[in-house]
């Protein structure tokens, strides 16, 4: 079994750090919502996109040393390389924030995927990780690797016309926000991802 995973808002959760450097840099009141979504939707109702590109750039960039990874993300990764899985993190990202500093977000997105273990020995190995640029190579990444499951947060990329079809698409969904999505399989934590990829409670065996 291949498993592909993407980076961004998958196995980086990045809710209240937006929200933490957008009121540390004044940009929206702390009553606002601690997630992305909140703070980039505030911004933009100000018409002041320029500050989220910005924002984002950092986040990425630097800023993303701070993020955690999803609760449980890094157990289910080691138990579907224990399963004998092989597992790719497969992400659209550019190597330069579109505006402001130019950070080298694959270095950044290597780095933490280094400090917070994934990386470590009989984890990922690093040829493993690959970080397209564009939306396309990312697409084709995901059939050139074989990938027999992909989890990724947006329910448009994963339904877009050329994703591979022999890939079975998982939506991680931990906040809810796509709860009307019918025609994803849909998780709400890493821990319900691990049962159904490794068969585990009422998941079906997936060791295939």
């Amino acid at each position: 079994m291949i498993v592909g995973i993407d980076f961004d808002n998958t196995l980086v959760d990045y809710e209240g750090l937006f929200h933490r450097e957008a009121v540390r840099r004044g940009l929206v009141p702390s009553s606002t919502g601690r997630d992305k979504l909140s703070v980039r939707n505030a911004l933009r109702q100000d018409g002041r996109d320029e500050d989220f590109t910005l924002l984002q750039g950092y986040v990425y960039g630097p800023g993303i040393l701070e993020a955690p990874a999803y609760p449980g993300a890094l157990d289910v990764v080691e138990r579907l390389l224990a399963a004998g899985c092989s597992v790719y993190v497969i992400s659209h990202k550019t190597r330069r924030p579109y505006r402001g500093p130019a950070y080298d977000l694959h270095e950044a997105a290597r780095r933490w995927l280094e400090v917070r273990g994934f990386l470590a020995p009989g984890m990922l190995p690093p040829e493993n990780v690959l970080l397209e640029p564009a939306l396309d190579a990312k697409l084709r990444q995901i059939g050139t690797t074989g990938c027999s499951f992909f989890v990724d947060d947006l329910p448009e990329f994963l339904c877009h016309a050329d994703f591979p079809p022999a890939t079975e698409r998982l939506l991680f969904d931990p906040l809810g926000h796509h709860a009307g999505e019918q025609s994803l399989r849909r998780f709400a934590s890493w821990r319900e991802i691990g049962a159904f990829l490794l068969g585990e409670g009422d998941g079906a065996a997936r060791r295939s």
